[in-house]
């Protein structure tokens, strides 16, 4: 096997042209019914989610007011992003997203990483939005007396361990009544009563969210049943939970009290930092819109709209949302899970009924995330398996509802299973890592893309702008900046000290920041192609913004998201590489799918 055969790409004219020889022999029946309307709606439905919701609080109360520079900085780095994302669209308006663009740039064996990337990136985030909205759904029950059992709210991992803390501080003679005075969360007291309260099958508690599986397989069946239904639901409910984010806005404007946003970055930078995951878990989901390219009226033309006109909405709200917020309350109270309903409840505003306003609002906003979500995540399997890199019937599209009902299935028994069970508080970050890396891939081929390939008629394509001194000169200041306001964290960078954790050993310092340090040393050197080889300026910053923030994620989640790439690296060989289309001895032509529609469809 030659390193040379892992790279076979795919022509961009090969892929069209097979796209438009599949629809003219009937074989490509996925139903075109989306305009930019809907694909902005999309857009905003997957951004304007579990972040304005959820993790802006606590992003806010490490940063403070500062927050939203940091919200306007992830957001340039999507941004750019997006103008490669709607460059590939344009050019190949087929479903597969990152995997496909990186096919026709990078070659197989990248398109097969990338591809298995984007699977771990929407199933663990589904996972996460599907458990977040059985927390918020659970406790707008109870705010009405209505109860489910803990024991059918959480996962079992989170009840051992609940139990074993409570457990442990009993022995030593606390008293339950008043361990809520002592630190001790909610969450972990409801833990404990889930362990005890559960019933028994030989012995072990049986324990599961059970809200988080109903509304996963709530979502896979609107996926399910079409592209048409799934359209009509998102927009209306993108349009109530703006709605109420405009609410927000105008309301808490009237309760902001401007000496809370001083002083502007209480823990200067690196708390500002901190909130890296939390504020760019709110941003991924633009390029899900890119996953709908078939079933789009005009690709060329809505596609790169679509993504760019949701960034810009979405960046708006979520900037005036985090003023509104740290100007309402002091920063340090926002380190709640449901910060929009704490401002308007008896600590903030005290509006009851904005406060329940909030807390439907975010019920919708979570199942909207949800849906775009699970529209996404099939539409990667089917091009996965278009191209025979994964078995034919993931490709199989259903003859009455026209969606990929396998791959729909397969997604919703991917993210309802786990969602019952699994504990994802030290995972979620593989859902930001994972999209930082489809994004840099997606920078990087549009870099890698012939820039006097003829242009399709509509088709968008990236401003370019010369980088040869304007990159090397943005590098050469960032690193002047560094050594004249950072000295002192330059100097424990090198001394391998770690001012928050001195007790770690000098190995563990070193291996935390490998990251930063390989970044550091690829800037310099893609500063230097920028000026030998005239790279486009969007492309390249596209890529050192997102290859940032992926250093700020910790070595834990690189060695998780390495694990996970080494075994999906493992199917492809064993199975993808044999099966894809382009092996020697494969045929090249459009795999007639529509008897194995008409023979296992349900």
């Amino acid at each position: 096997m030659e390193w040379k055969t892992l790279l076979r790409k795919k022509r961009i004219d090969q892929i069209t042209s097979e796209l438009d020889t599949s629809e003219k022999r009937g074989l490509s029946k996925l139903k075109k019914t989306l305009g930019v309307w809907d694909l902005t709606a999309f857009g905003v439905a997957a951004i304007l989610g579990a972040g304005v919701f959820s993790t802006i609080g606590n992003a806010a109360a490490n940063g403070g007011p500062a927050v939203v520079t940091l919200f306007i900085f992830t957001a340039l780095a999507c941004a750019f992003s997006a103008f490669c994302y709607a460059e590939f669209a344009a050019s190949i308006p087929v479903a597969g997203s990152a995997y496909t663009y990186a096919y026709a740039s990078f070659g197989e064996i990248v398109a097969w990483i990338i591809g298995w990337d984007l699977l771990m990136e929407y199933a663990i985030g589904n996972i996460a939005v599907a458990i977040s909205w059985s927390e918020y759904f659970t406790g707008f029950l109870d705010s009405y007396g209505i109860h489910v059992p803990n024991y059918l709210t959480r996962d079992f991992l989170s009840a051992s361990r609940g139990f074993d803390q409570v457990s442990h501080l009993l022995n030593q003679g606390h008293e339950l009544t008043r361990l809520s005075s002592e630190g001790v969360t909610a969450s972990i007291l409801q833990s404990y009563d889930a362990w005890l309260q559960a019933p028994r099958i030989f012995g072990i508690p049986i324990i599961c969210d059970l809200p988080a599986l109903f509304i996963t397989v709530i979502i896979t069946w609107i996926v399910f049943i079409g592209i048409e239904e799934s359209k009509k639901i998102s927009n209306a409910l993108v349009i109530l939970k703006v709605l109420v984010v405009f609410l927000v806005i105008i309301v808490g404007a009237a309760y902001v009290h401007p000496s809370n946003w001083i002083p502007f970055a209480p823990h200067g930078a690196s708390g500002v930092l901190k909130g890296v995951s939390a504020v760019f878990f709110a941003y991924i989901g633009f390029d899900a819109i890119s996953t709908t390219a078939e079933e789009c009226k005009n690709p060329q033309r809505d596609l790169p709209r679509g993504m760019i006109y949701s960034l810009l909405i979405c960046t708006l709200l979520y900037s005036l949302v985090s003023l509104i917020l740290t100007g309402m309350v002091p920063y340090k109270l926002l380190g709640v899970g449901d910060p929009l309903a704490y401002v308007f409840g008896p600590e903030g505003a005290h509006i009851p009924w904005v406060s329940t306003v909030v807390e439907i609002s975010a019920i919708v906003a979570l199942s909207t995330v949800l849906l775009v979500f699970q529209v996404g995540q099939p539409r990667i399997w089917m091009a996965m398996s278009r191209d025979g890199l994964l078995p034919p019937i993931f490709a199989a599209i259903h003859p009455r509802y026209r969606t990929p009902w396998f791959s729909t299935l397969i997604t919703g028994l991917v993210v309802a299973i786990p969602s019952l069970f699994m504990n994802l508080t030290e995972v979620t970050d593989l859902t930001s890592i994972g999209t930082l890396f489809a994004f840099i891939l997606v920078c990087g081929g549009v870099l890698r893309l012939d820039p006097k390939r003829p242009q399709l008629q509509g088709g968008f394509r990236t401003p370019y702008i010369n980088s040869k001194f304007i990159f090397p000169v943005i590098v050469l200041i960032t690193i002047l900046a560094s050594l004249y306001f950072n000295q002192e964290g330059i100097t424990q960078f090198f001394t391998l000290a770690d001012p928050v954790h001195p007790d770690l050993p000098p190995w563990e310092v070193f291996i935390e920041r490998i990251p930063l340090a390989v970044f550091s040393i690829g800037m310099v050197i893609l500063a230097f192609l920028c000026f030998v080889k005239n790279l486009s300026l969007i492309p390249v910053l596209g890529l050192s913004t997102c290859s940032y923030l992926m250093t700020e994620l910790g070595i834990t989640n690189w060695i998780r998201f390495s694990v996970w790439l080494i075994a999906g690296l493992v199917i492809y060989f064993f199975y993808g590489f044999r099966h894809s289309r382009l092996s020697d001895g494969n045929s090249t032509k459009i795999k007639d799918f529509s008897s194995l529609d008409m023979r296992i469809s349900p």
